[in-house]
């Protein structure tokens, strides 16, 4: 009956302490010299143990890419997996060899690096821009009696018939790319916010132009010789010329310069 009491007691005791359950634990974990284990200190982690690589990490920035937003995972101590979006528009109004054109410039691309950190913050980062979206397109047109040029030769915009087209410059839609960079998007510490800077080159090759005139195109008077260009042999041959011309000032483009600095939090 005695047994049978202290039983009962440490059974009461024990559903009164839910909230500390070690009290409980402790009171049925008594070692072979009868010693209580309820006072016991918890153990401690392994001194050697890692706490684990951080989850996720995001960041907003600027660059020559246009704006854009950024998101990284951590795939060993010293190495990030890296995905970002870039986006810029811009509106103007130019002119080339007498043809004015009405354009728009669109940065938009997206991108999945691998940042390898080589000594503190120092990375290099391989990777392909998955979307290249980079491009410029608009409207061209010359007013009627106005001169404009394609390739080496001069025409006149025809009187009720004025000179009107369109025009792209664009690049493909893959291409590799690779950074060098100072900052870490996911600090392997405590700290949650970062800074980082980047600068490299997207291996994007030249981009390539497009363009289709319509309406009636003269010389070498305004009035003389006027022919439809959009189904003239010899001025869609002309028309190929300033293609050419125009790629050829855009190859410049073809390693297209990338610094980006962003703003980032590790969550």
């Amino acid at each position: 009956m005695r047994n049978r009491s202290r039983l009962t007691t440490a059974l009461v005791f024990c559903f009164g302490s839910l909230v500390l359950p070690a009290t409980c634990f402790g009171q049925f974990s008594d070692g072979a010299d009868g010693s209580s284990g309820a006072g016991a200190p918890p153990s401690s982690p392994s001194p050697g143990r890692s706490e684990g690589l951080p989850h996720f990490g995001l960041a907003v920035g600027a660059g020559t890419l246009g704006a854009t937003i950024q998101a990284a995972t951590a795939v060993t101590r010293r190495s990030n997996v890296r995905f970002a979006f870039n986006d810029f528009s811009y509106n103007a109004t130019f002119n080339k060899d007498g043809v004015a054109y009405n354009g728009s410039l669109n940065l938009r691309s997206a991108e999945i690096l691998y940042d390898q950190y080589l000594a503190g913050p120092i990375h290099i980062s391989p990777g392909v821009m998955i979307y290249d979206g980079n491009k410029a397109s608009g409207n061209a047109s010359v007013p009627a009696g106005s001169k404009f040029s394609l390739g080496d030769v001069d025409y006149y915009s025809q009187a009720g018939n004025p000179l009107t087209g369109t025009g792209a410059i664009s690049a493909r839609k893959v291409s590799p790319m690779v950074l060098i960079g100072f900052g870490n998007l996911l600090p392997r510490s405590k700290r949650h916010f970062s800074l980082n800077f980047d600068l490299g080159v997207v291996f994007q090759g030249s981009p390539s132009a497009t363009l289709g005139l319509a309406g009636g195109a003269c010389t070498p008077t305004p009035a003389a010789n006027c022919q439809n260009a959009a189904t003239s042999s010899s001025v869609q041959a002309n028309v190929q010329s300033e293609q050419t011309k125009i790629n050829n000032s855009a190859s410049v483009f073809k390693y297209y310069p990338v610094i980006t600095l962003t703003f980032g939090y590790k969550f």
